[in-house]
């Protein structure tokens, strides 16, 4: 992997995907036990944040200083992003300095720019259209549950956005079934679906698409959800709120999946996607998912710079 950007994990083959996990769940290890590992002395990154984060940045600043390298953040104030410099120029100059670059952005478009344009490798930290760094994180968080990820089936119930997305393209390769549940008008991109079928096909894994929350976590051993209504968003709140009626997960909706259920939210959560029987129960893993966000930003910067 060394050299490569990761931009999306459809990019990526299910034994890269394991591998990026495996060694993920290495560096917990290493950090749980105090052990000294700093393979990026004298490497440095720069984190370009157009959204503000608080599990991104924490997680990638704190992985990053603990492994002996330097990370500079740049908010949407810092750098003249697509402004007064264009993305070519900037990913061009940021490539002189720094060894990878992380960049968190609203337009997809603008992070496959930086990796097209920069010499460096880049890591998308979210986009509008996928957020790779969380699913290996979820993903993650599922296998130190369950031991293993194949044969088990995932159940989405929300919107069908850049977290689900990065489910679908990743979790056919891994041994995931999907089952998943969006409002009518809020499916997943036609491109991401025909990329997810033919993962599927390939791995021999079942995807269901439908909008009855019900339906959607019948003997599912996992339970997604994420945020409504995106940053940028706010506006349609009300619009939102009334369109997804019926999609909250609840101990009631949890009695139609597996007797093993386990639920998991990338956070921040709000009480209408969750409430807070579920949310703060012992079926909810979210905040070990949430600490694993750290590991993986690791395991992917070490990977992609050959330092793994």
């Amino acid at each position: 992997m060394k050299g490569r950007s990761l931009l999306t994990l459809a990019d990526f083959s299910a034994d890269e995907i394991n591998k990026l996990i495996d060694e993920s769940i290495a560096i917990k290890k290493k950090m749980k036990n105090k052990e000294l590992f700093q393979p990026m002395n004298g490497y440095s990154m720069s984190m370009i944040f157009q959204k503000r984060s608080t599990r991104t940045r924490v997680s990638t600043e704190t992985g990053i200083a603990y492994m002996g390298g330097h990370s500079l953040f740049l908010g949407k104030d810092d750098i003249q992003l697509g402004t007064n410099e264009t993305l070519k120029d900037t990913a061009l100059v940021l490539s002189r300095f720094n060894d990878i670059i992380l960049a968190r952005v609203f337009d997809h478009a603008d992070v496959v720019t930086l990796a097209k344009e920069g010499t460096v490798p880049v890591i998308n930290a979210l986009s509008d259209k996928y957020h790779p760094l969380q699913i290996l994180a979820d993903f993650m968080t599922i296998k130190e549950k369950f031991g293993r990820l194949d044969n088990l089936t995932l159940a989405w119930v929300g919107d069908g956005n850049n977290v689900l997305h990065s489910i679908m393209v990743a979790g056919p390769k891994v041994g995931l079934n999907l089952q998943i549940a969006t409002p009518k008008g809020y499916e997943p991109m036609d491109d991401v679906m025909e990329l997810s079928k033919k993962f599927a096909d390939e791995n021999k894994t079942e995807i269901l698409l439908t909008t009855d929350p019900i339906e959607a976590v019948k003997n599912a051993n996992i339970i997604v959800t994420d945020t409504w209504i995106s940053m940028g968003q706010e506006s349609e709140k009300e619009k939102k709120l009334k369109e997804f009626a019926g999609y909250q997960v609840t101990m009631q909706l949890g009695k139609h999946a597996a007797p093993d259920w386990v639920f998991l939210h990338c956070l921040p959560r709000k009480s209408e996607e969750v409430d807070d029987e579920v949310f703060y129960s012992e079926r909810s893993i979210v905040f070990d998912e949430a600490e694993n966000r750290m590991y993986t930003v690791m395991a992917v910067t070490l990977a992609l710079l050959g330092l793994s």
